[in-house]
């Protein structure tokens, strides 16, 4: 693959990014009390179908980049793109991480702020008071690719009963890309990224949001991919978000929440994990850089098949990211649902947990390193033997996550035990009489982050592999 002449912004930023020890997760300390978002009720779409994000408090600490939330949009194809958002926060600002899969990469020569969104740029909306509508306490920040953050590129508004006003409100936008050159189509790219750094003292706040509180979020990313065509249709998160109209964008939550009840369980805990290898039951499929689409090469593999292809079948599967925007033909999520029918209405969850069991990882030995594996949660049903990186549905929520380390010497199967707690998850699905439908995917930086894993489609011989739910409930 072709990586020079890059600029890549992890690697004059990210240092001072990953200063904070794998201990210092979601801020050490304030995450025990359990936490309940009840988003204000809205028109146009209701709350409850809207996504959000649970961004992980650092406190005094530098944002670790790979714990940071992750959340994604978009699809991908030669002409479109596909984008992973990273979003933290600690005592000083609010961050936020785009990294685009992109072909082509195309800036303005000559910056204009009314036109900076009809070249690769992207823009980042907040509403600091959860409101409907355009307010002072509405901000939105624009910023194009270039070769180096420069305030030509970069653009902030601040809203009003009149619309978006522009304003001086500081903030940094630190961009980045790989590939062959920019504003150059002799070859292809593989994408971009742009790293905000929102001060609160910016939005008019004397420190952080009380840990709970509820902000608006929207993002949206701008495309073009000549220097004479026109723009290509943008891509935003939530799909359905629109500039000026704040209650389509999506929930920003400061905190990971968590769940915590004074019931005592009442029985040994229910196991949910697919009987038997021809069971319809717990479906799972990784999508992406699934183990037997690892990292290919080519051009025409990774713009037109890689994101189409269905891997529901395979008896493993791998979870990967990274900071390096040109290794994302690498990438994996794993997609996997448990019913709940077996925990008797009308009962109080205790605890929850997910166990995987881990057989491998990229890497040769002393390359892999420890990943911040994420749980997230999905609205959407998708069907085992279709699901494609571009179809599979868009998470709606994430709840934390746990380490996973490499493994040095495999112990046999089946294979090491990997456990995340997921009772707050759980909690919301039973509640809403529905089934958990989870979703895997880290905010890695390191390279060789792929973790292997057992699937619901190993042979029956490995049963206790399987990935399984673990729930224990009281009256």
């Amino acid at each position: 693959m072709k990586t020079h002449l890059f600029r890549l912004f992890t690697l004059s930023v990210l240092f001072a990014l990953l200063s904070s020890p794998p201990a210092a997760s979601q801020g050490a300390g304030r995450q025990d009390s359990p936490l309940l978002y009840l988003p204000v009720v809205i028109k146009g779409t209701p709350p409850d179908h809207l996504p959000r994000i649970n961004a992980p408090d650092f406190g005094s600490q530098a944002i670790a980049f790979e714990q940071t939330a992750i959340a994604w949009f978009g699809q991908l194809s030669p002409e479109r793109n596909y984008t992973d958002l990273r979003v933290g926060y600690n005592h000083q600002h609010l961050y936020l991480y785009l990294a685009i899969f992109d072909r082509r990469l195309w800036y303005d020569e000559n910056p204009s702020p009314s036109r900076l969104t009809e070249w690769d740029a992207a823009t980042l909306l907040l509403d600091t008071a959860a409101n409907d509508n355009l307010s002072s306490t509405s901000y939105r920040f624009v910023a194009q690719l270039f070769g180096d953050e420069d305030p030509r590129y970069q653009a902030a508004y601040r809203g009003s009963a009149a619309g978006w006003q522009a304003t001086a409100v500081p903030f940094s936008a630190k961009p980045g890309w790989r590939g062959n050159a920019l504003n150059d189509d002799s070859d292809s790219d593989r994408g971009w990224a742009m790293g905000f750094t929102i001060p609160f003292s910016s939005l008019g706040l004397t420190a952080a949001p009380p840990y709970g509180s509820t902000w608006r979020l929207a993002v949206i990313v701008h495309d073009r991919d000549s220097r004479a065509g026109a723009p290509i249709g943008d891509q935003s998160w939530p799909p359905q978000a629109s500039l000026n109209e704040p209650d389509t964008w999506g929930y920003l939550n400061f905190g990971i929440p968590s769940y915590q009840t004074t019931v005592q369980p009442s029985q040994e805990p229910v196991v949910i994990r697919r009987p038997f290898e021809t069971s319809p039951l717990v479906p799972d499929a990784d999508v992406g850089g699934a183990i037997a689409n690892q990292c290919p090469g080519d051009e025409f593999h990774i713009w037109n098949q890689w994101a189409n292809r269905n891997y529901g079948k395979a008896p493993d599967f791998n979870i990967q990211n990274q900071s390096d925007i040109a290794d994302w033909p690498c990438f994996a999520k794993y997609y996997v649902t448990f019913p709940l029918e077996s925990i008797p209405p009308n009962k109080t969850i205790v605890s929850a947990r997910l166990i995987l069991h881990q057989f491998g990882n990229a890497g040769g030995s002393g390359q892999a390193k420890p990943s911040y594996i994420q749980v997230l949660t999905t609205l959407g049903d998708w069907q085992e033997d279709t699901i494609t990186w571009n179809n599979a549905p868009l998470a709606y929520e994430n709840f934390g996550g746990s380490w996973v380390d490499p493994i040095t010497t495999f112990p046999g199967w089946p294979g090491v035990r990997r456990t995340w707690n997921v009772s707050a998850a759980v909690v919301k699905a039973y509640t809403h009489g529905q089934p958990l439908r989870l979703v895997l995917y880290s905010a890695d930086s390191d390279y060789h982050s792929g973790k292997y894993f057992v699937s619901s489609d190993t042979g029956d011989w490995n049963l206790e592999g399987r990935p399984t739910l673990e729930v224990e409930w009281g009256n």
